[in-house]
């Protein structure tokens, strides 16, 4: 099938690309620069002029596909409610752009913020709603789509999609622990964190989108919940440098703006997925992906 993505260059989509290639899809992704769209071109993708605001190409993309996957999402925390605001207004776009075609809408989502310190499973709704809520309340929204006459699929991603290559949540914590010269947790550190390597997501996304009716929330979550305290450790270890408790008081001045998603206590199952679409992780796991090295050899570049 044509399928138009989004982010189709970014850590997670760069990932799903050649899994949807190697699948026989005929792949087109937005692009938002010319170096974007070399690389999509380089991996066997029609590239797509556009960014997430130019909603005449989000339209076209979706409506001249046979399915489209949303993974783009503009990471500003310094204007985080704009940023809902811009997904809402995608993903209104998608919707209006599919309605009545009965095709699938898949777009990323999270388990972060939907019942923190309890064990989020697939079954539990997202309690954000309205365009001022995180992320826009676009799941919400999106899941009301399929009143529509649309598939909507939500890939609620774990916070922590490790990798080689990744600059994200693990980059960001091994560059604050060589900045300070020490590697932090907050608190006890017993908050837990959910995981999953990019390769493992990528292939669980070409699953959903090719078993549309099997799950309307899919959980790309390889380890429920990995402790503060053992990433802070195994950061300590690459890094060559001692560990520490941060006192939550002192979590801005220390971390920065990841310091609040840090100290979060967010486990969350995937039990369902794996059950619904037959997905098992086969990729390292957190703490085996930190131990093989990569990400203090790109810190120390």
């Amino acid at each position: 099938m044509q399928v138009f993505v989004t982010g189709a260059s970014g850590w997670i989509g760069s990932g799903v690309v050649p899994e949807l290639v190697a699948a026989g899809h005929q792949v087109r992704g937005l692009a938002r620069s010319e170096q974007s769209a070399a690389r999509l071109r380089a991996a066997g993708v029609e590239p797509v002029p556009g960014g997430l605001d130019d909603l005449g190409s989000l339209r076209s993309g979706a409506e001249n596909a046979d399915a489209v996957i949303h993974l783009a999402f503009k990471h500003d925390f310094s204007n985080f409610a704009a940023s809902g605001r811009s997904e809402r207004a995608a993903m209104e776009t998608f919707g209006e752009a599919l309605a009545g075609t009965g095709k699938p809408l898949l777009f990323a989502s999270g388990v972060a913020l939907v019942r923190p310190g309890q064990v989020v499973t697939e079954e539990d709704a997202s309690p954000f709603t309205g365009s001022e809520a995180p992320r826009g309340g676009a799941e919400a929204l999106a899941l009301g789509f399929a009143d529509r006459g649309v598939r909507p699929i939500a890939l609620r991603f774990a916070p922590t999609v490790h990798g080689t290559g990744d600059h994200g949540f693990l980059a960001t914590l091994v560059g604050i622990a060589r900045e300070k010269g020490v590697a932090g947790y907050v608190g006890d550190g017993a908050n837990r964190w959910p995981a999953v390597h990019r390769d493992d997501a990528a292939r669980l996304v070409v699953r959903a989108l090719e078993n549309p009716d099997a799950a309307r929330v899919v959980h790309a979550i390889a380890e429920e919940g990995v402790p503060a305290r053992a990433i802070a450790e195994a950061i300590g270890r690459g890094s060559g440098v001692p560990v520490a408790s941060i006192d939550p008081d002192d979590v801005d001045a220390h971390f920065g703006w990841i310091g609040a998603f840090f100290a979060l206590d967010v486990p969350a199952s995937s039990a369902l997925t794996r059950e619904r679409l037959g997905w098992e992780p086969t990729e390292a796991g957190l703490l085996d992906d930190l131990a093989a090295g990569h990400y203090f050899s790109r810190a120390a570049a």
